[in-house]
């Protein structure tokens, strides 16, 4: 029920925009989140994003990252500027139980299925 979008190969310092469909209008009054894995690591959280926009960002992508919904919660976005190697991972997105904004794997019972990210030094 959630398509991920939008990964690619950059250098260093550019930017992405990640793209999450919903495939129904199921989503507009749950909070949505990205998460990322990289190799060998366990996934992380990154942003999330309510209801009613507000937002929440782990303190590594705080400034460089944007998460964004459309209002009829059918499509999340994240914009990703001034990537870094460390950046490079699978993103996936999430759709929460509740309507506030988590950082916990564990509040998100939707996943999209990830899109590779590789930051190039």
């Amino acid at each position: 029920q959630l398509q991920a979008s939008g990964g690619g190969l950059v250098q260093t310092g550019g930017s992405l925009r990640l793209s999450c469909a919903a495939s129904r209008r199921i989503f507009s009054n749950n909070a949505m989140g990205w998460f990322r894995q990289a190799p060998g690591k366990e996934r992380e959280f990154v942003a999330s994003i309510g209801w009613k926009s507000s937002t929440y960002y782990v303190d590594s992508v705080k400034g460089r990252f944007t998460i964004s919904r459309e209002p009829l919660g059918n499509a999340l976005y994240l914009q990703m500027n001034n990537l870094q190697p460390e950046d490079t991972a699978v993103y996936y997105c999430a759709a929460a139980r509740g309507s506030t904004p988590t950082s916990r794997l564990s509040n998100y019972n939707y996943w999209g299925q990830g899109t590779q990210v590789t930051v190039s030094s």
